[in-house]
């Protein structure tokens, strides 16, 4: 049923020339045993040919097709033949009500209705036939409408899919975009932090090789360490971004850094060389581990920055102050003195969107009395927790 519906879409020009021929063959019987001659049969085809176009110029259809019946009409019939297409003039105006506004049909209906009482009138009380016109009038009418209204409702549901679907495909690709945006800043703070840490290790080993080999061998184990962790938060992040299962499988599952991890953060800071106090004061609320991320990436930024800029002889104080709505960090080193615009600006911006995630921003700027650098970030969870 649903293949031969499809059809009949995809085809409409052979079922209307389908239809006009079976009103011609069901209608023309009636004509054959009338004894209509070959000119009642050309106007009967006039009349029903027209309907082969009757979607495509219903009016115009319409119109055509209610000329010849009435002139049919006036001579009694199909050429006095007493035989009246009234089926191809209810196929007429069912198609007007289907495809064409009001203002059309009416005049249509009115047309019909009209002669028709106006016949009553002059030949006297046939209410059985005026009702019989005016039935099937309005029974062609209706289904016209009805069609016409459902066809309508199919549209508006057709379009309102349509745009469903493209919305769901645009907040798909926002997703998207979203997504690699936050794994470009996670590589961006993993690859970063690690390559300077990696970096200043390697030249406190090459410093301590000769006077202390047995410690050069220990930092230089730190170097591997450190490039071990990176390389698999980096497996981490290509596994997500790639949505994959390649990776080792431990890399693919290991947490997220958060919170707890700010120690161990801190002591591989330590390692290179740059002391690093970290102070807290306050309970950390009820935080999901999205939360606790952001505070480690935008602690851990504002070292690797400190480590690339501060100098040799730089201390460096980490400070967070836990709230019950969220969290104040401050970072703060006396190291030398750097114009504002010291690189290329995505880890601040890297930062600033974290917070921003939050609720929070980020200020960067020279330390009180213009030596050293200071990053304070402010993040506020709603209802005291935040995911």
């Amino acid at each position: 049923m649903r293949t031969l519906r499809t059809a009949f879409r995809r085809h409409p020009r052979w079922v209307d020339t389908g239809l006009v021929v079976l009103l011609m063959l069901v209608e023309g019987a009636g004509s054959m045993s009338a004894g209509a001659g070959v000119l009642a049969w050309v106007v009967y085809v006039a009349v029903h040919a027209p309907l082969v176009w009757r979607r495509r110029a219903p009016v115009l259809v319409f119109w055509a097709v209610y000329v010849v019946v009435v002139l049919s009409a006036s001579v009694g019939g199909i050429l006095a033949t007493g035989i009246f297409p009234e089926a191809a003039l209810v196929v007429a105006i069912y198609t007007v009500a289907r495809h064409c506004s009001r203002r059309h049909l009416w005049p249509a209906v009115a047309a019909i209705e009209v002669p028709a009482a106006v016949a009553l009138l002059i030949d006297g009380p046939k209410w059985t036939s005026l009702g019989f016109i005016t039935s099937v009038l309005a029974a062609a009418v209706l289904l016209g409408i009805t069609a016409s209204t459902r066809r309508a409702y199919l549209d508006q549901l057709e379009e309102r899919a349509r745009r469903l679907e493209f919305e769901r495909d645009q907040q798909t690709r926002l997703a998207a975009a979203a997504e690699r945006a936050r794994i470009a800043r996670d590589m961006h703070d993993v690859v970063a932090h690690n390559l300077v840490v990696m970096v200043a290790l390697a030249d406190a080993a090459a410093i301590t090789v000769g006077a202390d080999p047995e410690r050069a061998a220990g930092v230089m184990t730190q170097v591997s360490e450190t490039g071990r962790q990176a390389l698999g938060e980096v497996r981490r992040l290509l596994g997500v971004l790639h949505d994959t299962d390649d990776t080792d499988e431990s890399a693919g599952r290991s947490p997220q850094p958060g919170l707890d991890d700010l120690d161990t953060l801190v002591e591989q800071v330590r390692a290179t060389g740059l002391p690093v106090a970290l102070t807290r004061t306050g309970v950390p609320g009820a935080w999901g581990p999205g939360a606790g991320l952001t505070v480690y990436r935008i602690v851990q930024e504002a070292l690797t920055n400190t480590l690339k800029h501060a100098g040799p002889d730089a201390t460096t104080t980490v400070r967070l102050d836990f709230r019950a709505n969220g969290v104040d960090l401050e970072i703060v080193d006396d190291g030398a003195a750097r114009p504002v615009a010291r690189s290329d600006g995505r880890g601040l911006a890297g930062m600033t969107e974290r917070a921003a995630a939050y609720g929070g921003g980020v200020e960067a700027g020279p330390a009180a009395g213009g030596r050293g650098w200071r990053v304070s970030a402010r993040l506020r969870f709603e209802g005291g927790s935040a995911m």
